[in-house]
């Protein structure tokens, strides 16, 4: 790898220690700190469903956009660094001594900065490698995001788990835990913006949002003309939606069913360490598998998990749960990715991410949605989890299609 594959795989490892955080440690502090007042276990985690619902709406609406200004030559790497610095305040705000609901208004800000951020940085994929080195370059920065975000959240695992004995407590800790967290993901992000240059570009003859929203129009209206892009699309909203609801909610849905924290911790951190050489695998299968068949194959594994989950009750099956997810979780995020820069125009990479985003991180609300709405109806997660099975059956049966529909169109 070059100098330039290697700064953007450190963004990677830099954005994912905030990542792990929102799947294990700010979960368990938000719940924590709910239960203070009086709310149910049921009721926070419907909560916490919602605000990561509103902060990928909010990425939803303004991602094709902002994507599509991206491609305008200069624009890509201002805009990735605004809503990079978006997230990192966010994170830092974490730390403030607030309530449970200014608390979850931060969180969204963080989290809208985050994805924000990823449509940028999905879209530079094409900039910096070839073509057929994609699936290797976009493992790698899934893979190597795992294993080095275990750095920061090991060293504040560390910190939380011995705040008693220390003297600091639980919650002093836990805001620290925020502070290393931002300063780690600030810390990687540097390489990227040194040494990034936009290589496929539009030139702008006027108003930049003006000229944008033009072009995102003819797209949205010309959906004949990217028939394989869009069919794509569609079935990765409903997969990549799940995976996404899983890593949001795992947290929260364990907690419920009766598991310790520290065994949520311990678990979500051993999910990380399988990931990495899984991810890699994946890329690796490439040079003989399809890339479509490793992708079918992992939303599979995934349709198995949630069913698996639904009796889930013991820390045992946790556990177990927590390693099957890393099996396929690097996979099915780093073949998407890699996937669909090969089958858009380079020239419009940030439009079409903006919209990647829309139909995945950004559409995500759809499943912290139904989880969230299941779960306070019934009062029970269990039920909110099969609504998650069922966007997995749906999704394998829509990526099939997709695969048999571009197929016939090559």
């Amino acid at each position: 790898m070059n100098r330039l594959e290697k700064s953007w795989i450190l963004y990677d490892v830099g954005n994912s220690a905030f990542i792990i955080l929102v799947s294990t440690i700010i979960p368990i502090y938000f719940k924590n700190l709910a239960s203070t007042v009086g709310i149910s276990n049921a009721a926070s985690t419907a909560y916490w469903g919602y605000a990561a619902s509103v902060s990928t709406i909010i990425v939803a609406v303004l991602g094709p956009i902002l994507g599509s200004v991206g491609d305008l030559r200069g624009y890509k790497k201002p805009l990735f660094f605004g809503f990079m610095a978006v997230g990192v305040a966010g994170c830092l705000g974490l730390a403030l001594p607030v309530g449970w609901l200014v608390f979850l208004g931060i969180f969204i800000i963080a989290k809208s900065g985050f994805s924000g951020s990823l449509i940028f940085y999905d879209a530079m994929l094409p900039d910096i490698t070839g073509s057929e080195r994609a699936d290797l370059i976009s493992a790698h920065g899934y893979g190597w995001g795992y294993i080095g975000s275990c750095i920061p959240f090991v060293s504040c695992l560390a910190l939380i788990l011995t705040a008693n004995a220390t003297g600091l407590g639980t919650a002093a800790a836990t805001k620290l835990s925020f502070i290393i967290t931002a300063l780690w993901w600030t810390l990687f992000t540097v390489p990227i913006l040194r040494r990034y240059r936009q290589v496929y570009a539009l030139e702008s003859g006027g108003h930049p949002v003006r000229e944008s929203l033009s072009r995102l129009w003819h797209t949205l209206t010309h959906v004949r003309e990217h028939k394989g892009i869009f069919s794509f699309l569609f079935a990765f909203f409903l997969y990549i939606d799940g995976v996404y609801t899983i890593i949001e909610m795992a947290t929260s849905y364990g907690k419920d069913v009766g598991i310790s924290d520290n065994n949520l911790l311990l678990a979500l951190l051993l999910t990380q360490v399988v990931a990495f050489p899984c991810a890699i695998l994946f890329a690796r299968l490439t040079k003989k598998l399809k890339a479509t068949n490793l992708i079918l194959v992992s939303i599979l594994g995934y349709l198995a998990i949630t069913l698996f989950a639904l009796q889930l009750d013991r820390a045992w099956e946790f556990w177990l749960l927590a390693v099957c997810v890393a099996v396929f979780q690097g996979g099915i995020q780093a073949l998407s990715r890699s996937y669909f820069s090969r089958i858009i125009p380079k020239e419009n990479a940030n439009e079409f991410f903006g919209l990647f985003d829309v139909f995945g991180k950004g559409a995500a609300f759809f499943g912290t949605l139904l989880m969230g709405v299941i779960t306070q109806v019934t009062g029970h997660s269990s039920f909110g989890v099969l609504g998650i099975a069922v966007l997995f059956a749906v999704g394998l049966f829509a990526f099939r299609h997709h695969v048999r529909l571009h197929t016939d169109s090559d």
